[in-house]
């Protein structure tokens, strides 16, 4: 019997390529629901085509992180969110709450932080883990029992060999 898989969904990096792929799309009051709209298109498809026994997500939370505190200038040069991307948020989080996916943050942290903890975590205790992702930081935590899947078109998996295959390096060698 295979092992039960935990998928944690990199909330802020699909919200952000929901974002970005889909312009120009407002509700009747003129505001913009392109973010909701594909992060739940993604959300819907991702349980439906994996029917995944556990599914969490995670997303970054406003301020200061333990890596921005360390150096001023950490992420300095990013752009801040745009506000009608920010306006978004509440939504994204009431699709998740709707449709049964609870969401995991920690103030001072970053999603990937806590994601590579549950990745981590979730191992330890038996589960394999798939990280729903673009973010090639991920990459790094890919082994036997965890696996990054891009839900990007049709969705591309990529476990230790694929990571190999791609950077040249196991994953313990990306940065």
């Amino acid at each position: 019997m295979p092992q039960p898989t935990l998928f944690l969904i990199d909330g802020s990096n699909q919200m952000y390529r929901a974002y970005h792929a889909i312009r120009g799309l407002t509700g009747p009051d003129g505001k913009s629901t392109n973010a909701v709209y594909g992060f739940i298109n993604m959300l819907r498809k991702l349980i439906a085509d994996h029917q995944p026994e556990y599914i969490a997500a995670s997303f970054d939370v406003r301020g200061q992180t333990f890596r921005s505190k360390m150096s001023a200038d950490y992420k300095a040069n990013r752009a801040p969110m745009p506000s009608d991307l920010a306006e978004q948020i509440p939504w994204v989080f009431e699709a998740c709450e709707a449709l049964g996916v609870p969401i995991f943050t920690s103030e001072g942290f970053e999603a990937d932080d806590v994601i590579g903890t549950l990745a981590s975590k979730a191992a330890g205790h038996g589960l394999h883990a798939a990280i729903v992702t673009g973010d090639k930081d991920f990459f790094q935590l890919v082994n036997d029992v965890i696996k990054v899947y891009n839900p990007k078109d049709e969705g591309t998996w990529l476990d230790a060999e694929g990571v190999v295959q791609k950077f040249g390096v196991p994953p313990s060698q990306v940065i």
